[in-house]
C-alpha cells in the first residue's frame, strides 16, 4: 500500500511538468475551433502549437511513458507478492516405505498452495541507486521535454516572420509593379504625342514584365509559409480551403532594441539550456550505472513470509489439509559469476567516461551556437540600422528623377534606376526587419529563454 502510493505521488510530480505548460493554454482552450476565421497573434500561435503541433504531442506521449520506466526501476525496492499453486501425482512404487512395514512416506497424489512476500534488504547498494536513478530518469524526461517544445516554438515564431515578410514583399512588389506600369503608361502618351521614341515604351515595357515574376514568386512564397505555419499548428485544413489559406496575422515584425552582451548570453545558456541540463543526468544516471554493476560483487538478503496451505503427506484423503504462516530470510552471494560483474563494471565506467565527454563536447557547441546567435544578431541590428533612411532616400530620388525627366534634364533610364533602386530599398528594408527579429528570436532560444514564458 505504501508502495502504491509514493508511485503515484512520484507519477504526479512527472505529470506537473506537463501541467505547467497546460496552463499555459487555459485561457485559449478553445482558440483553435474557429483558428481560420479569426485574427491570429504571434502569441495565439505559440499557444495552439502548445496544444496542437505533432512533435510536442509526441514528446508529450514520451514524457507519459517515462512513467513507466520510473516504475521499473524504482520496482527493486517495493515488497513483492506472488500466489502459487501445485498439484502432483505420482507411481506409488516411487513412494518409500521401511522394509517390511505396510505404510509409506507419502502419497501418490499431493498439493500444495501458497501466497509468498519477498522484501529485499540488501542489494549491495541497487535499492538506494534505484531511488535515485528513478528521480533522475524523471527530470531528464521532463527536461528532453521542455527541449522539444523551445525548438517548435522557434520554429512557429520563425514562420509566422516568414509570413509577415512574404505579405511585406508582395506589397513592395505590388507598389513596383504599380510604378512601372505608371512609367509604361506615361512612356506611351509621350510616345503617342511625338516626344519619345518607341525604344522608350520597349523598355518600359520590358521592365514591367521583368517586375511581374517577382510579384508572383512573392505570391507564392506567402502562400507557402502559411501551409508551413498551419502544418506547424497541427491544423487540417477544410476541403473548403484553396491554396491560398485565409489566415489573418495581426503582429508586425518586432524592431525593438533588445539589449544583452555576449558574456551575459553565454553565462545565460550554461545556466538554462535544458539540453545541457538532461546531459547532466546523464552523467548522473551513468554513474548510478556502475553503482548497480558494483551491487554484484556484493550479497543480497531478503526476507519473506506468508501463508501456505498443503494436503496431508500421510493421507490419501486430498481434503485433509496442513496450514499455516511462515517467515524467513535468504542471502545470495556470487562468489565467482565468471567475470561478469567484472564486465558489467567496464561497461558502465565507459558509458560514463562516454556521457562526461558528451557533456563537455554540447557545452562548446552552445557556446558556439550562441556565439553565431549573437554574430547573427549583430549583424542583423547594423544592417536595420543601416536601411532606416535608405527608402525615404529612395523615394526621395525617384521623386527628382521624374520631376528632371519631366523639365527635360533627366533621361527614362534614370527613371527606371530611380524605381528599381525604391524597389530594392523597401525589399531589403522588409528582409532587415525579418532578419532582425528571427536574430532575436533564435538568440533567446540560444541562451534558453523559453518562448512560453515571454511571450504575451
Amino acid at each position: 500500500m505504501i508502495g502504491m502510493c509514493s508511485l503515484g505521488y512520484h507519477r504526479k510530480r512527472l505529470f506537473y511538468g506537463i501541467g505547467l505548460w497546460a496552463t499555459l493554454l487555459s485561457a485559449t482552450a478553445g482558440a483553435a475551433t474557429n483558428w481560420i476565421d479569426r485574427p491570429l497573434s504571434l502569441a495565439d500561435a505559440l499557444n495552439i502549437a502548445l496544444q496542437q503541433n505533432g512533435t510536442i504531442l509526441k514528446a508529450r506521449s514520451d514524457l507519459e511513458g517515462n512513467v513507466g520506466l520510473v516504475a521499473q526501476t524504482r520496482a527493486i525496492v517495493y515488497p513483492k507478492a506472488a500466489i502459487a499453486g501445485q498439484y502432483q501425482r505420482i507411481q506409488e512404487s516411487s513412494i518409500d516405505s521401511p522394509a517390511g512395514a505396510t505404510f509409506m512416506f507419502g502419497t501418490d497424489q499431493s498439493w500444495t498452495t501458497e501466497i509468498r512476500l519477498v522484501q529485499s534488504l540488501y542489494e549491495g547498494g541497487r535499492m538506494a541507486s534505484a531511488l535515485r536513478s528513478a528521480k533522475l530518469s524523471q527530470q531528464q524526461a521532463l527536461l528532453q521535454y521542455q527541449t522539444v517544445i523551445a525548438d517548435t516554438l522557434l520554429a512557429v515564431r520563425t514562420n509566422y516572420y516568414d509570413i509577415l515578410l512574404a505579405a511585406q514583399q508582395i506589397g513592395v512588389r505590388e507598389a513596383s509593379v504599380k510604378l512601372l506600369q505608371q512609367e509604361l503608361d506615361d512612356q506611351k502618351r509621350r510616345f503617342d504625342a511625338g516626344t519619345v521614341p518607341r525604344f522608350n515604351v520597349l523598355r518600359a515595357e520590358v521592365a514591367l514584365a521583368n517586375a511581374r515574376p517577382q510579384l508572383s514568386r512573392a505570391r507564392n512564397a506567402f502562400r507557402i509559409a502559411k501551409n508551413n505555419l498551419v502544418n506547424l499548428l497541427g491544423f487540417n485544413l477544410p476541403p473548403e480551403v484553396l491554396e491560398d489559406v485565409p489566415l489573418q496575422l495581426t503582429d508586425k515584425l518586432n524592431t525593438d532594441p533588445y539589449p544583452i552582451e555576449l558574456p551575459t548570453a553565454i553565462r545565460q545558456a550554461f545556466a538554462n539550456r535544458t539540453e545541457l541540463a538532461s546531459l547532466r543526468k546523464e552523467e548522473a544516471l551513468r554513474k548510478e550505472d556502475i553503482v548497480t554493476a558494483r551491487a554484484g560483487y556484493l550479497p543480497s538478503l531478503q526476507a519473506f513470509g506468508g501463508y501456505g496451505l498443503r494436503s496431508s503427506a500421510f493421507e490419501n484423503d486430498l481434503t485433509a489439509e496442513r496450514h499455516g504462516w511462515f517467515v524467513g530470510a535468504q542471502i545470495g552471494w556470487d562468489i565467482f559469476d565468471g567475470m561478469l560483474t567484472r564486465g558489467k563494471v567496464i561497461s558502465a565506467k565507459s558509458a560514463h567516461a562516454k556521457s562526461i565527454t558528451e557533456l563537455d563536447d554540447s557545452s562548446r557547441r552552445i557556446e558556439l551556437e550562441v556565439r553565431t546567435a549573437y554574430s547573427q544578431f549583430l549583424e542583423a541590428r547594423e544592417v536595420l540600422e543601416s536601411q532606416a533612411k535608405v527608402q525615404e532616400e529612395a523615394e526621395e530620388s525617384l521623386r527628382l528623377a521624374n520631376a528632371r525627366a519631366d523639365a527635360g534634364t533627366a533621361t527614362q533610364l534614370d527613371v527606371l534606376d530611380a524605381e528599381t533602386s525604391l524597389t530594392e530599398a523597401r525589399t531589403n528594408q522588409s528582409l532587415a526587419q525579418r532578419d532582425y527579429a528571427v536574430a532575436v528570436a533564435k538568440l533567446e532560444r540560444a541562451v534558453g529563454l523559453t518562448t512560453a514564458t515571454t511571450a504575451p
